[in-house]
């Protein structure tokens, strides 16, 4: 079937036709429906490779994540789809691991299929990636992070202050002996400045002590980690009574072991994690946390991306999504 065969069942020209489908906005919502009719009735499927080829467009966003298992990403990625889909653009997604490599391969990848734009997670990247995408010339928003000099535009927030404030909120509470967990690898961005946040709080808080961490190395976002991390933090700090994690994933799981071993939370230790997961809300006691908005930032970084190609915004727009210090039953 072509479009000359949708254009006889609709009873009109295959120029409306074309409007139609590509810029359904161009034409009456009476003209759109009988379109549609036609095109299920006919079973006809466009060319898109031809469309792309002719309007130099082809109407697909590169998204990159470090994995889709963590519930936050997938909440940002749903979000940006259902913004794209009725614009007309859909995702390709890749997945780095975490690895920086990764990422410039994708990256490149991604360029030879001539993405409209990409949607990243993360604000730090190898050189050779920033000029890929500065050379690209697509518009670019990163998230999840901040950065002062993005490569684009920007949606997200200070992962380092968000830590930063936890721990500030928390000692205010009355907690002092308080120890930092976390998993730390060579792309794990995001970790690295939760990490410094929490030294840069306790260099405010206890200016003469050296911050007390238990900081792994390389070791899977996972729950086996988060109960390693607990026994390690009780064998070396055992009078502490605030155990705080770079991740809900690590929290919970100490939650769940120290529960095991007839550790009362929050009276014998507390505990605090960061990203405010479905789990960390149901757990009992419930998880006190940085709360970050997925779909905020989804919806912020796809709105972004949208102007940018309506050329509607300049580089380098910048949108700070914030987050929230969410207080329950944990510490």
């Amino acid at each position: 079937m072509t479009m000359l065969d949708v254009a006889e069942a609709a009873g009109v020209s295959a120029q409306t036709v074309s409007r139609a489908l590509n810029r359904p906005q161009e034409v009456s919502e009476e003209t759109r429906r009988r379109v549609e009719l036609a095109v299920k009735s006919t079973g006809y499927l466009g060319n898109l490779a031809a469309s792309h080829l002719a309007s130099n467009r082809s109407r697909t966003i590169a998204a990159i994540l470090p994995v889709i298992s963590t519930s936050v990403f997938s909440d940002t990625l749903g979000a940006a789809a259902s913004l794209l889909t009725p614009a007309g653009y859909q995702l390709i997604v890749g997945f780095t691991n975490y690895e920086e490599l990764r990422e410039e391969a994708l990256v490149r990848s991604f360029i030879q299929r001539r993405p409209d734009g990409f949607i990243i997670i993360g604000t730090v990247h190898t050189s050779e990636t920033v000029r890929l995408l500065r050379a690209y010339g697509a518009p670019v928003v990163e998230t999840w992070d901040w950065n002062d000099d993005p490569v684009d535009a920007l949606a997200g927030f200070s992962n380092q202050e968000a830590m930063r404030e936890l721990v500030h909120r928390l000692h205010d509470t009355g907690y002092h002996a308080i120890t930092f967990a976390c998993t730390i690898s060579a792309g794990d961005h995001r970790a690295i400045r939760r990490l410094d946040g929490f030294k840069q709080a306790m260099r405010e808080i206890s200016p003469d002590d050296p911050p007390r961490l238990v900081e792994l190395q390389n070791r899977a976002i996972a729950m086996s980690t988060g109960t390693e991390m607990l026994g390690i933090a009780l064998e070396r700090y055992p009078d502490t009574d605030l155990l705080v994690f770079a991740s809900d994933v690590f929290a919970s799981a100490a939650l769940l072991e120290a529960q095991r071993q007839g550790i009362r939370v929050p009276d014998d230790l507390a505990i605090a994690g960061f990203g405010d997961f479905e789990l960390a809300r149901h757990l009992n006691p419930p998880l006190t946390t940085v709360s970050v908005d997925g779909m905020a930032i989804g919806r912020q970084a796809t709105d972004l991306l949208l102007k940018r190609l309506r050329g509607e915004t300049s580089d380098h727009a910048m949108v700070d999504v914030g987050y929230q210090i969410v207080r329950r039953g944990s510490a």
